[in-house]
C-alpha cells in the first residue's frame, strides 16, 4: 500500500462513483510504505502516519532528522514536551510508544536503576538514573499490596532485554518470605506478575549466567536457613530446581566470576566464627566451599569488572578491594577511597569498567579503574594492580527522594 500525500489547497469532494470525480495533480504518490514509518508507532490511531495538518516535528527539519533528535529526550522532560504541540504530544504522552520507537531505531543507553526506601515509613520506589542525560526520573510502584521488607528481594537486570526481575521477598508485618516474581520492561514501561518460584525465600543469592538467572539459599516460611536452589529461564518462564547448597544459609552478598555463583553469608555479630561461602558450576551443577580468604575478605557489596572480583568495604572506610585467586587474598586499590558524601549503606553495579556507587540520599559516584603491572624485584613474574579515581556525579535526585536509602541498584539499556 502506498501513502497518498494530500496538499493543503482545498478541493471539491466528490463521492466515489460521481462522473466528475477525476484525479487530480494536487495528489502525489509517495514511495514510502507507510507500514514501516515508525511515525506508525506514536500515532494513536490506525490510520498510517500522523495526520499533515499538524505540521512538521520541529520546523525546517525533516521529520526522520527531528525524530532522531526528540528520542534522545530525558524522561523528566516529557511533560513539558507533550505540550508543545499535538504531533509532539503523540511522542511523548505514551511511553510504551516512545521507547519502542527508541528500540527500533536503535538507541541503547545505559540507566542506573536503583531500589530504595524510606528508613522511617518503609516506603519503597524504584528511581532511574539516566547516564547520559545525568537526570532522574521514577518508574511506576511494584504491584505489593503488603509492606515489605526492600532488603529481602533478590533484583536481576537483563540489561541487554531492557527487563528487570524482582524476586521472593518478606512481608514486614508477618515474616513471611514470597515466592513472587515481578517483571518490569522498559519498553511497555509496567510491571508484570510472571511464573512464581518454587520456595518461597527472602535474604538469598542471585546472579545471571548465561542468560538464565539462579537464585539459592535464603530464608524459609519458618524462618530457617534454606539449602535448596532454582534456575529461571526467561525464554520460557520456567523455574527449575537445581543441585542443593553444601549448607544452609542465608545470603550477604553473591557475585557471577568466570561463570560461576559465588554467595557469601557475610561477617555476622559477634564475629566468633568465620563466614560460610558456597560457589556454584552450572556446567557440572555442583556446589563447593569458598576459598577460605576470599570469603573471610569479603566485606561489603560486590561487582565483577573485566573478570575480576571487586568490593567496596563498608567496614574498611569505603575503600576498594579486589580479590587475587592465585594468593586467595584481598588486595587494596589504588587511589582513594569512595568519596564521603556517598554515605552508607550503599549499592553498587558496574558497566564499561567502571563502578557505581549509590548512597543514602541516592548520591551517586563514579570509579574509574585503570589496570597496570608491577613486576617483583627478581623481575620473573608480573602482579596486577588497579586504580581508581573516583567523580561524583551532578545529578542530584529530585527533592522528595533525597531522604531515601538504596537497596539495589541495577543498570538496565533503554
Amino acid at each position: 500500500m502506498q501513502r497518498v500525500r494530500v496538499s493543503s489547497h482545498q478541493s471539491p469532494v466528490y463521492k466515489l462513483g460521481q462522473p466528475q470525480m477525476t484525479l487530480s495533480p494536487k495528489f502525489r504518490v509517495a514511495s514510502t510504505n507507510p507500514s514501516s514509518s515508525p511515525f506508525n508507532l506514536f500515532s494513536p490511531s490506525s490510520e498510517p502516519g500522523p495526520p499533515l495538518e499538524f505540521g512538521p516535528l520541529i520546523p525546517g527539519l525533516p521529520d526522520d532528522v527531528a525524530l532522531n533528535c526528540l528520542l534522545r529526550m530525558p524522561v523528566d522532560a516529557h511533560p513539558s514536551c507533550r505540550s508543545v504541540c499535538r504531533r509532539w504530544h503523540l511522542l511523548f504522552a505514551n511511553k510504551e510508544h516512545f521507547f519502542t520507537l527508541r528500540k527500533a531505531l536503535g538507541f541503547r543507553g545505559p540507566w542506573l536503576f536503583t531500589f530504595a526506601f524510606h528508613r522511617c515509613t518503609g516506603k519503597i520506589q524504584w528511581l532511574v538514573l539516566d547516564l547520559v542525560c545525568l537526570s532522574w526520573h521514577t518508574i511506576p510502584a511494584m504491584p505489593c499490596r503488603d509492606k515489605v521488607c526492600p532488603h529481602g528481594f533478590g533484583c536481576i537486570a537483563l540489561p541487554l532485554d531492557g527487563t528487570l526481575l524482582v524476586c521472593g521477598g518478606l512481608v514486614s508485618d508477618l515474616d513471611c518470605p514470597l515466592h513472587l516474581v515481578l517483571k518490569y520492561e522498559v519498553v511497555r514501561n509496567k510491571w508484570n506478575v510472571t511464573t512464581r518460584m518454587h520456595t518461597p525465600r527472602s535474604f538469598f543469592a542471585n546472579g545471571l549466567i548465561d542468560g538464565r538467572v539462579y537464585v539459592a539459599g535464603g530464608y524459609s516460611t519458618d524462618q530457617f536457613e534454606l539449602n535448596s536452589a532454582e534456575v529461571f529461564d526467561p525464554i520460557n518462564g520456567n523455574w527449575q530446581p537445581v543441585a542443593s547448597m553444601g549448607a544452609n544459609m542465608a545470603c550477604y552478598d553473591s557475585a557471577v566470576l568466570n561463570g560461576r555463583l559465588y554467595v557469601t553469608e557475610g561477617w555476622m555479630w559477634p564475629f566468633l566464627a568465620s563466614p560460610i561461602g558456597q560457589v556454584y558450576d552450572p556446567r557440572t551443577d555442583r556446589w563447593e566451599e569458598m576459598a577460605v580468604g576470599m570469603r573471610e575478605g569479603w566485606t561489603g557489596p560486590s561487582v565483577v569488572v573485566d573478570g575480576h572480583l571487586f568490593v567496596v568495604s563498608e567496614r574498611e572506610g569505603m575503600r576498594v578491594k579486589v580479590y587475587d585467586a592465585e594468593s586467595d587474598s584481598w588486595d587494596t586499590t589504588e587511589g582513594f577511597c569512595v568519596p564521603e558524601r556517598i554515605r552508607k549503606p550503599v549499592a553498587v553495579s558496574t558497566i564499561g569498567g567502571r563502578i557505581y556507587v549509590v548512597g543514602r540520599g541516592l548520591r551517586v559516584a563514579v570509579g574509574h579503574i585503570e589496570r597496570f603491572d608491577c613486576s617483583h624485584s627478581d623481575g620473573n613474574c608480573k602482579k596486577r594492580s588497579f586504580c581508581i579515581q573516583w567523580q561524583e556525579v551532578d545529578a542530584p535526585a529530585p527533592r522528595e527522594f533525597c531522604d531515601l536509602t538504596p537497596s539495589s541498584t541495577q543498570i538496565l539499556f533503554a
